[in-house]
């Protein structure tokens, strides 16, 4: 429970933040042309005119004449109001949030006010540049966001790697990845013509789109001549991953009172096998492990768990030893990390960051755009997260570091998809500026009204889809 309260709060806390800049950033522009702002919420606050919205949009289609919400000082029904300037606060419907400008057509739908005549001060009368740039402040906002916590966080800790050339036990690969012509221990040292200084997960996308890999093999260098086509999706989903660091099975520590300590395992011991079966290295152990645990479905009883939780285990190639794991099925040691002495830290002055800073921004932009072709496939629809899928990319133990490392990625995340020219998000409305400044003629209201509903239910859409997904992960579906 303890770790789902940490990943929430880091969630919590890093789009709040990401929200209220974002929004900032169309009130910074909006109020830099002079257009009045009537409302600046973290999060959505419809629990009134929402109902009304859809009620007079369906009176009419039926012909009635639409009931009005809006109330002046006194509380009588009136289509204009006094402006009293913008009004801040926080929404109870924790799904973004927004910032409401006067004559404009968006998530509100507040189409009274789009029946008065213009007002100097509305976004409506504003030229299309201004509006082109009030549109865009978010996504400026938070890309400006990214590339400003990436710089301090390479200038308070710097970057940590190891070498390639350090990475003596090579790499662990699937059989998909064998069968085209790597093998265990190979160290990576080039992907194309691009060295790789050191090795992070991010490669493997970089190797998806790449036509040849070189590895050090037996001190040796070897050209592997890859697929046409990679999948990037299938090389993550691999068990074992398409290739990860190889990690030499070695105690390094037994937890007290577990089933390590009652099967006598001790530090520097190396577990050699599993119910018949060779461990090579950690990587190999983990993956038996979640084979056993795999087995079991909703219908499995104790009795089945406690069935498949019984193993026997060879220790240093001669003691064999039964035990009975955890319900989570874990032995209770932690395996010695490779590389402890071989870490190099690059450490970047003020002025250096921002250059580095930036550097790494873009490269994450032009990685998660990459990515975003495999969302139009099956299995990439399916791998679409949720509000779930999003806090679990967060630690289980709060780390300043990765915090902002990641609150960084998800800045650049929000920026990306909302330039995406989807009506209802900022993408759509600055289509429509665009289209003004180059054909000079303004879409209609009702044109800008069907489009917002559109990008509403595609939206609202890909939201279930997400969470859905969530869901279904969470019953191993």
């Amino acid at each position: 429970m303890e770790t789902v309260l940490i990943k929430a709060l880091q969630l919590i806390i890093a789009l709040s933040l990401l929200i209220v800049l974002h929004e900032g950033g169309h009130f910074l522009f909006a109020k830099l042309f002079k257009t009045r702002v009537e409302k600046f919420y973290l999060f959505f606050d419809y629990k009134f005119h929402l109902f009304s919205t859809y009620s007079n949009w369906f009176r009419k289609l039926i012909g009635k004449k639409p009931v009005p919400h809006r109330k002046d000082a006194d509380g009588n029904e009136t289509s204009e109001y006094e402006y009293k300037g913008t009004e801040y606060g926080i929404g109870w419907i924790p799904l973004g949030g927004y910032v409401k400008i006067s004559g404009m057509i968006d998530e509100s739908l507040d189409k009274e006010q789009m029946e008065l005549p213009p007002k100097p001060w509305e976004f409506r009368t504003k030229p299309a540049w201004q509006r082109l740039l009030i549109m865009l402040g978010g996504i400026i906002v938070n890309f400006l966001t990214a590339f400003f916590i990436y710089s301090m966080v390479l200038f308070y800790w710097g970057e940590q790697y190891v070498k390639s050339e350090d990475m003596v036990y090579g790499m662990k690969f699937s059989e998909a990845a064998k069968q085209d012509g790597f093998q265990d221990g190979d160290i990576i040292i080039r992907i194309d013509d691009d060295k790789v200084e050191s090795w992070s997960a991010g490669k493997l996308q970089d190797i998806s789109n790449a036509q040849t890999v070189t590895v050090l093999r037996a001190g040796k260098e070897v050209v592997i001549d890859l697929p046409e086509k990679m999948n990037l999706i299938d090389m993550l989903q691999q068990e074992p991953r398409y290739a990860s660091l190889l990690l030499p099975m070695e105690v390094d520590s037994v937890l007290p009172n577990m089933p390590a300590q009652k099967a006598g395992l001790k530090k520097g011991d190396k577990i050699t096998a599993m119910n018949g079966e060779p461990v090579a290295d950690f990587n190999d152990f983990h993956i038996q492990l979640m084979a056993l645990q795999d087995v079991l479905t909703e219908e499995s009883t104790h009795a089945d768990s406690l069935r498949q939780r019984n193993v026997t285990l060879v220790i240093n190639g001669t003691d064999t030893v039964s035990v009975t794991l955890t319900e989570d099925f874990t032995l209770g040691f932690t395996n010695k990390t490779p590389y402890m002495d071989k870490i190099t830290t690059r450490e970047y002055g003020f002025f250096e960051a921002f250059p580095a800073g930036v550097k790494l921004g873009y490269e994450t932009l032009v990685s998660y755009v990459d990515q975003m072709k495999y969302l139009f496939t099956a299995k990439g629809a399916r791998s679409v997260g949720g509000f779930i899928g999003i806090g679990n990319i967060f630690p289980d133990v709060w780390d300043w570091q990765r915090f902002w490392m990641l609150t960084a990625f998800l800045s650049v995340a929000l920026g990306f998809m909302n330039v995406l020219p989807i009506p209802a998000l900022d993408g759509g409305h600055a289509v429509f500026a665009i289209y003004e400044i180059v054909t000079g003629r303004q879409p209609s209201d009702t044109v800008l009204e069907k489009a917002q509903y559109v990008g509403m239910f595609l939206l609202i859409g890909l939201m279930i889809l997400a969470n859905a997904n969530d869901i279904l992960r969470l019953f191993g579906l």
